[in-house]
């Protein structure tokens, strides 16, 4: 009844409706809003059928608008969408053949650097127990950091190398799997743990051990395809 009073009222105002874009009919709404308040003198209250319609509709428009954003935005993928910590499904992922290879550096300094090359620190053979170290890390990878899947590593490689230079050692860890989800964090997560064992190993000697620079260097595989780090 009152869509036909006000259609008798504005016939023109029928086209306010018939305009297939979303700005124009927000636009048209407020128009509306403008014609009925110089005929009846006053603006139409929040519970009359125009202002719910134009509430309704600005509401319903700001609801979308947000979606498209987030929608476009690439995000965290462990985030959902109300902000909380979430498990990466990847149950409708393919499997392929993944990969990845990390680094880091423990800078020993010259003293510790030569108890190591002569193999006389009181724990043992520093790079033999790193590089185990490193290579259970990786598999314990998804105990250690909390959103990580539980994969299976078809394997995993950890070299470490005594470089003279700067009195460090070079450490570089591989993994790899034929799964749903990347290595990158096994990869990490094998130099990392070989790194804190080096300083463990020769803790005694010195406390101003440093472990630096640990970093993705490349990964093959998965959705995103291959990266690497640019020299």
């Amino acid at each position: 009844m009152i869509l036909r009073r006000l259609a008798a009222a504005f016939p023109h105002s029928r086209r306010f409706f018939s305009s297939n874009s979303n700005h124009d009919f927000a636009s048209a709404i407020v128009d509306l809003n403008k014609e009925m308040e110089s005929i009846f003198g006053e603006p139409p209250t929040s519970n009359g059928f125009s202002g719910s319609v134009s509430n309704d509709f600005m509401a319903q428009e700001a609801q979308l608008t947000s979606q498209k954003i987030c929608d476009s935005t690439p995000g965290l993928t462990h985030i959902g969408r109300t902000g909380e910590a979430q498990m990466v499904d990847v149950s409708l992922k393919e499997n392929s053949q993944r990969t990845a290879i990390a680094n880091c550096k423990v800078i020993l300094g010259k003293k510790v650097f030569d108890l190591v090359l002569a193999n006389q620190l009181a724990k043992g053979d520093v790079l033999s127990v790193a590089k185990i170290a490193g290579i259970s890390g990786a598999k314990h990878t998804s105990s250690l950091i909390p959103l990580c899947h539980n994969i299976t590593l078809t394997h995993v490689r950890v070299d470490l190398m005594l470089n003279s230079k700067d009195f460090s050692v070079d450490i570089e860890g591989e993994a790899v799997s034929s799964g749903k989800t990347g290595v990158e964090m096994e990869a990490m997560t094998a130099v990392t743990v070989a790194g804190l064992t080096v300083y463990d190993m020769c803790k005694a000697a010195s406390k101003d051990i440093q472990i630096t620079d640990v970093r993705l260097d490349r990964k093959t595989g998965g959705k995103s395809g291959d990266w690497c780090r640019e020299k």
